[in-house]
């Protein structure tokens, strides 16, 4: 039987062995030769010149040297140990010094005493003496090997050190593996490689190892970049095609009564564009017998929930009912009220089911929901229940997808006969390059239009300086009937940040507006939910002018007649966190301020942070820098980046080789969508090899 050399696992190779290949197995999941191929340098430095000890004039960059050392020495000095070598070569002598060397470290040193030796290191200087600390040293026959010129730097761990896996071992494994020859298979087809002149794959893992230039290393990058961006999109847009041929719903070809009579006679204000354009987007969708799967990306505000409510409308105009699902209580709350308003006037019963229904009041829910009797249900991951039986659910509406994992969406998906039609729908605007990625098997609307009537909010930088101006405006603008939201980072102190804390903000706050004149709310995720509840329907009923709040209002909070939103230590918020607490105001007609507070001292990330809230108000503008500053796994959460754990791509970087790579695939799925043409086989057996588990290609026909 056929069996790939790449799969062979590393022990195997010369110079790992048994106890090396574990601990790359468990630092890096290093188990066979591919992996190890994929193990690339983050950088390289340039070792085509040797110095002297006596030409060495600045400590600005890293240095190589050859020579001797010709002493070592162990000092000790309390609880500090150090070892320090004199190296010398025909021009002077140098220090070098180790800390927490380890046995084996230390045997090799004394081995090499008087050897002919390179160093490699970057100089520091004490009391007019240069040294280099932890400096990288080889014996002189086994730098020959090297070709001078780029040298590859891989990523290492403290305990790989500590095994002796040095970033020459790892280099010189490196070079052992290339030495099999193994012939590593070509997995582009060949009018790929000539269209956007790429080279081998061969080739680019050899280069992307041991470049001869920089010109063969800018090749071999963008190579590997491609091929990276190539097999994700493929696997991607396969597994769309596989579920539009595997996952059959129920069509929904009929406009009715429902839909009609709310959007001529009930509507309360006149659809953007961008609304239109994607109901109509998802009224093709529905009109199949193929489950809809599509993401419904919009900022804040953008009317969202209109556009759901109105997808719910087709789906009970059909006979079917309609599951809308959120993350936690107060957006299930908000969604849930919102739409009872809406449809105040129409004959659709929805309720709401969450943790907190009690038994008495659930029962009734869940017998109206199997019956059939209930048409629309808005609810959390009680939703999820084994006791939740639908009659016939046609639709699943799922707000901030994210933060559900795939087997609770999964279990959703088996209440219904065939699976339902699925409305993903997020408030943080996901940059092109991210929603391609995280969601590239989707379908994605984008409502990229605000509603008429809505100002733009104004967003200032404000420091601790001007914090009486800033209670100042406060006061003019409750003078005017408004109401103010102010947040904070913490609930109480912490040693390790010296921020503002909310009860110390809530205590100066109620001095600067004293009662009677002035009434305040205090809201935060250590509240029982019924005092969290209590509080926000005080604010909301506009019984008190003040919500002093942590970021639990992130979400799930409408109060049009809030104008100005406060956010203290705004440098400690990330930049999707800023722009989501900023749209809690601007829902009125009004003028909204967003005041952003700070210290004196602000570093580079933080100031391009509040520079990008203040001069742009557009989601996605603020979720580019956000993915440009914070990368794309930080951005998403840790539950659903394994598809973001790129080995050399950069979607922030690399967006022209993104949308190049997608642009090839779907060119080459519309005219061969089973990869069964001879040139494109090569690339299907790749793919099967180490795709496996992401699509099902049996199921396309």
């Amino acid at each position: 039987m056929y069996q790939n050399p790449l799969k062979k696992t590393i022990e195997y190779l010369k110079g790992a062995g048994p106890e090396r290949a574990k601990a790359l197995q468990s630092e890096f999941g290093i188990f066979r030769y591919e992996d190890l191929l994929q193990h690339f340098p983050f950088r390289y430095v340039d070792k085509s010149k040797f110095y002297k000890v006596s030409e060495i004039s600045s400590t600005d960059a890293e240095i190589q040297l050859k020579g001797k050392i010709v002493e070592l020495e162990e000092i000790n000095q309390g609880k500090v140990k150090r070892l320090k070598g004199k190296f010398q070569d025909t021009s002077g002598t140098l220090e070098l010094v180790w800390f927490k060397i380890s046995t084996w470290q230390k045997d090799k040193l004394k081995s090499d005493l008087f050897k002919e030796i390179v160093i490699y290191g970057k100089p520091s200087v004490f009391n007019g003496t240069y040294s280099i600390t932890h400096p990288e040293i080889e014996l002189i026959e086994d730098a020959k090997s090297v070709s001078l010129g780029l040298f590859p730097v891989y990523p290492s761990t403290e305990k790989l050190t500590k095994r002796g896996i040095t970033n020459r071992v790892m280099q010189k494994m490196m070079q052992n593996l290339f030495a099999e020859n193994i012939a590593i298979a070509e997995n582009l087809p060949e009018n790929v490689l000539d269209h956007f002149k790429l080279i081998g794959r061969n080739e680019a893992l050899k280069a992307i190892h041991f470049p001869k230039d920089l010109n063969e290393l800018n090749a071999a990058v963008r190579r590997l970049k491609f091929e990276e961006f190539f097999f994700l999109n493929l696997a991607n847009l396969s597994q769309k095609a596989v579920n539009k041929q595997k996952n059959k719903s129920n069509p929904f070809p009929i406009i009715g009564d429902y839909f009609n009579t709310f959007y001529n006679e009930y509507l309360p204000f006149e659809l953007t564009n961008a609304q239109k354009r994607v109901i109509k987007e998802i009224r093709t969708d529905l009109r199949q017998p193929a489950q809809m799967n599509r993401l419904l990306q919009g900022d804040v505000g953008s009317g969202k929930t209109m556009v759901a409510l109105l997808t719910m409308l087709i789906a009970i105009d059909n006979g079917f009912q309609a599951a809308l699902i959120a993350p936690t209580e107060i957006l299930a709350q908000q969604h849930f009220e919102s739409i009872t308003e809406l449809l105040n006037d129409l004959d659709v019963s929805v309720k709401l089911l969450t943790g907190s229904v009690t038994k008495k009041k659930r029962q009734p829910i869940l017998e109206d929901l199997e019956s059939g009797e209930l048409k629309i249900i808005v609810g959390t991951h009680a939703l999820l229940e084994d006791n939740v039986v639908f009659k016939n659910l046609g639709l699943a509406v799922i707000d901030e997808q994210h933060r559900f994992g795939v087997a609770q969406r999964a279990k959703f998906w088996r209440k219904a006969t065939l699976p339902p039609h699925v409305l993903v729908m997020t408030a943080t605007p996901i940059p092109r390059t991210l929603s391609m990625t995280m969601y590239g098997d989707l379908d994605v609307s984008v409502i990229d239009e605000l509603p008429k009537g809505r100002k733009p909010i104004k967003t200032v930088h404000k420091t601790d300086a001007y914090r009486l101006s800033v209670f100042k405006f406060i006061k003019d603008e409750i003078a005017k009937g408004r109401q103010i939201y102010i947040v904070y980072p913490l609930i109480e102190e912490s040693d390790k940040l010296e921020l503002k804390d909310l009860m110390d903000g809530y205590e100066s706050i109620s001095r600067a507006f004293p009662l009677p004149e002035y009434a305040i709310s205090i809201v935060h995720g250590r509240q029982k939910p019924a005092d969290k509840e209590f509080e926000m329907n005080r604010f909301k009923n506009n019984e008190t002018q003040i919500l002093v709040a942590t970021t639990v209002i992130e979400v799930g909070v409408n109060v049009p007649n809030a104008s100005v939103m406060i956010i203290e230590n705004s440098e400690r918020f990330g930049l999707s966190q800023l722009h989501q607490l900023r749209g809690r105001v601007g829902r009125g007609a009004e003028q909204s301020f967003c005041i952003l507070m700070t210290g004196k001292k602000l570093n580079d990330v933080s100031r391009r942070r509040i520079q990008t809230m203040c001069e742009t108000n557009d989601g996605f503008k603020v979720a580019e820098v956000d993915l440009e500053l914070r990368g794309p796994g930080d951005m998403m959460g840790t539950q659903q980046s394994g598809v973001l754990n790129f080995k050399i791509a950069d979607l922030a970087k690399d967006k022209e080789i993104l949308y190049a790579a997608r642009k090839c695939v779907e060119k080459i799925l519309e005219y061969d969508p089973t990869l069964s043409l001879p040139i494109n086989i090569p690339t299907k057996n790749f793919f099967l090899e180490n795709h496996k588990d992401k699509v099902g290609w049996s199921q396309i026909s």
